[in-house]
């Protein structure tokens, strides 16, 4: 196929168009879709709490999360070495990128550059309420947390 030299910039535009697309987040109608399911991964994250999205932490985190199962924060979690690894092969595809400069990833969600900011304005008094509990019950608050779904919108505080 020849493509006339002066087609070069606009051929250059559009696969870096299509290229930039094809590599930003997952979004419809200018809100993130649902995160990518895996029946293990809710099965087992999900029976204790919200199977919470991949993208919230970044790889490092989900590894130090599955490596240290046997007191996953005072409970013991443990699973099939091959179940866990299957796990943790999904939640390092779908994890969100890491921070530079960052030397141990944060083990909860809620220790995050991002949690925090975005929930500054919650007085320490409402995430102690009992129709919470603490920072890491999405649900009570994200009506779509279930879902992988944390939009503005969607969000009922008790």
């Amino acid at each position: 196929m020849n493509i006339p030299v002066r087609m070069y910039p606009l051929v250059i535009l559009v696969t870096a168009t299509l290229l930039a697309a094809a590599t930003a987040p997952a979004v419809a109608d200018g809100k993130r879709k649902p995160s990518p399911a895996d029946p293990a991964w809710q099965e087992e994250c999900g029976s204790c709490h919200i199977a919470y999205p991949p993208r919230l932490l970044p790889a490092g985190s989900w590894q130090r999360l599955m490596q240290g199962l046997g007191d996953h924060f005072g409970s013991d979690a443990s699973l099939e070495p091959q179940r866990a690894a299957a796990i943790e092969a999904f939640l390092v595809a779908n994890a969100g990128r890491s921070k530079d400069g960052v030397t141990a990833p944060p083990l909860r969600i809620t220790e995050t550059p991002w949690f925090r900011g975005e929930h500054d304005e919650v007085a320490t008094a409402k995430w102690r309420s009992p129709a919470i509990g603490s920072p890491a019950n999405c649900g009570a608050c994200h009506t779509q947390a279930e879902r992988g779904s944390f939009d503005e919108d969607e969000i009922r505080i008790p």
